[in-house]
């Protein structure tokens, strides 16, 4: 599912926890060989934070991007370096590692975990459970902005008792990307993106029609079949599960899914406005359409960063709108990430690990100074800047945060404002609560069987889906 970037940034609209799909299945690769991650030399003992003149403490970070992608890369190794500089005591050690819900408890036991690392919202509570984070309640308790979060953003990293385990660094809703020369081709307005799922299935017969390309496409695969339909059914109306805590109940087969699926059954098998690609995972959409052989596809808020700097998508062509919104208690799927600390990690290495989320994730957010530092460097490298995100504390500070960077925005902004100005009107839902990856990856058989086989009985899927995940939540 959708991978977890570096670096992207709620308010009363988002009165609700958020949560994001999992990362994909890319292999970590260091920066450097220079110990296990979240080593710290003599530091174990040690109990200063990396103050000048404590014990040097050596911590691993998370999200180093590869060397393909160099804009990106060189603005994060210029911000280490920053970092270091002010902080001579901690010692820095980049990884190219990116969650991966399949490996991660096999890194953590074999001590190949960074010491800090990115993960998605729905996984937080599971994590916490199963003792797979250090509590750094006290270390993020004495940031300034501490108590300025929104309490629904930081529940995702928080225990029933209130204790914090991660520090929530960026959110984002989902919406509509579409492809404006695609558009223009097939005789349609790209400053008037579709308002309805009736015009989003016009649109893309007419792009399949005058251009041969797909007019729209839909992820199938790797989970992201199951997240992308769950997108779908919340614009429907629909939910995946009611309830919280253990009273969480599964609810595949609701009004708002069979709409979804009846939506891409049309699309497919009556138009045949959905090209001949059915598995689509994160990735391998994002080329597809950065190619020009998509229209549209849903997808988070923040995808074009890497459009541009893993597809090198020309932003000419690049269009952002909100999701249409139909039916009673129709919303957006929101999302985000959060950053935690290995369980093992000693006192001095957690609170160096703290002092890295809040300089590298958190400043920019908070700090006027540290905001123009971070748009410099990557502005320095030819990085995106500007991608609407969502307030992880409230939409006056993500004002604020947007106003300190506005000089040095260089992603087609004027393209993307039908999102930017519509989202933090719409209702926000968070993910699925209990066991989201696991309803996602029943929900992609799913949605291949509708994509690959004409006379596929949707009832039946829905019903024999509920009944498999209603079994995994009675465990």
């Amino acid at each position: 599912m959708r991978r977890i970037r570096i670096g992207v940034a709620t308010a009363a609209v988002f009165a609700v926890t958020l949560m994001t799909a999992c990362g994909s299945g890319d292999e970590p690769d260091d920066v450097s060989d220079a110990g296990d991650a979240g080593s710290s030399g003599d530091s174990g003992n040690g109990t200063d934070d990396g103050e000048a003149g404590g014990e040097p403490v050596t911590i691993s970070v998370s999200n180093l991007p590869p060397s393909t992608e160099s804009a990106t890369r060189e603005a994060f190794l210029a911000r280490v370096e920053e970092f270091e500089e002010a902080n001579p005591d901690i010692t820095v050690e980049p990884k190219e590692y990116e969650w991966d819900v399949t490996t991660f408890a096999a890194q953590l036991a074999g001590g190949t975990l960074p010491t800090t690392f990115e993960f998605p919202f729905t996984d937080g509570k599971a994590l916490i459970e199963r003792g797979q984070l250090a509590d750094i309640t006290a270390e993020v308790e004495d940031l300034p902005y501490a108590a300025e979060f929104n309490p629904s953003v930081l529940d995702v990293a928080q225990d029933e008792a209130g204790n914090i385990y991660a520090v929530p660094s960026a959110a984002y809703g989902m919406g509509l990307h579409y492809n404006r020369a695609l558009f223009e081709e097939a005789g349609l307005d790209p400053d008037q993106p579709p308002t309805s799922w009736d015009e989003v299935r016009e649109y893309a017969d007419a792009i399949a029609e005058e251009t041969g390309q797909a007019g729209f496409a839909q992820m199938t695969q790797n989970n992201t079949g199951g997240w992308i339909l769950t997108t779908l059914t919340y614009a429907l109306g629909g939910r995946m599960e009611e309830g919280v805590g253990e009273d969480v109940t599964a609810t595949l087969d609701n009004d708002g899914a069979r709409r979804a699926l009846g939506l891409l059954q049309s699309m497919r098998w009556e138009d045949d406005s959905m090209g001949d690609n059915f598995l689509y995972d994160w990735g391998t959409i994002n080329q597809a359409f950065a190619a020009g052989q998509v229209g549209m596809y849903i997808g988070g808020s923040d995808v074009y960063n890497s459009l541009v700097t893993e597809n090198g998508i020309d932003p000419d062509d690049y269009g952002l709108t909100v999701l249409p919104l139909e039916g009673d208690d129709a919303g957006v799927l929101g999302g985000g990430t959060i950053v935690g600390v290995r369980p093992d990690a000693s006192e001095a290495e957690r609170a160096a690990a703290v002092k890295w989320i809040d300089f590298y994730y958190m400043s920019k957010l908070t700090d006027e100074e540290s905001a123009v530092a971070d748009a410099e460097a990557l502005a320095a490298n030819d990085a995106p800047i500007g991608t609407p995100t969502l307030p992880v504390f409230d939409e006056e500070q993500l004002a604020k945060s947007d106003a300190w960077v506005a000089d040095y925005v260089n992603v087609p902004l004027e393209q993307m404002m039908p999102f930017k100005e519509n989202i933090l009107s719409q209702p926000l839902v968070p993910e699925p609560p209990v066991k989201a990856q696991d309803l996602y990856a029943e929900l992609d058989s799913v949605v291949q069987a509708v994509l690959t086989e004409e006379d596929a009985d949707i009832d039946r899927l829905l019903t024999t889906a509920n009944d498999n995940v209603s079994a995994l939540l009675s465990r």
